[in-house]
């Protein structure tokens, strides 16, 4: 068995182990596409250091959640969307890959059905990234 970092499937496309096409990065992050979209422009951005989920966040991660944030917003501008977007988390045990994980989604309004389950403002188990940074900027953590 190896190490959490080494089976991780996210860890793998950061340490380029994977033909994942990488739309943007930086000396931080990476984005590339979601291999089942729930949208039309399904996009994750992870940090390149393996932070199981939201719930591990705390207030010091304000700035990093800001800057996947950003990149997530970078991404659909260059594919020219500008309104109509969800991004936000899977809250665990809902999360598919247990590596911290952004979901930029666009045109939201338009997803489908199961879609809106998923990644919709009603689903108990999909946070906003709004809330996430709300949260930690006054609890110092993801409830």
């Amino acid at each position: 068995m190896g190490t959490e970092e080494e089976e991780c499937p996210f860890c793998q496309i950061v340490n380029h182990q994977t033909d994942t096409e990488i739309l943007l990065s930086d000396d931080q992050l990476i984005c590339f596409r979601d291999t089942t979209p729930g949208a039309t422009h399904h996009y994750l951005v992870i940090p390149r250091r393996h932070i199981p989920s939201c719930r591990n966040l705390q207030k010091d991660h304000v700035a990093l959640v800001e800057q996947m944030e950003e990149m997530g917003r970078s991404i659909l501008e260059k594919n020219k969307v500008l309104d109509d977007i969800r991004m936000g988390f899977h809250l665990p045990p809902f999360t598919s890959v247990p590596h911290l994980h952004l979901h930029v989604l666009a045109p939201a309004s338009k997803m489908v059905l199961k879609s809106q389950l998923r990644y919709g403002p009603q689903s108990h188990w999909f946070i906003s990234v709004d809330k996430v940074l709300s949260q930690l900027r006054i609890r110092g953590k993801v409830k």
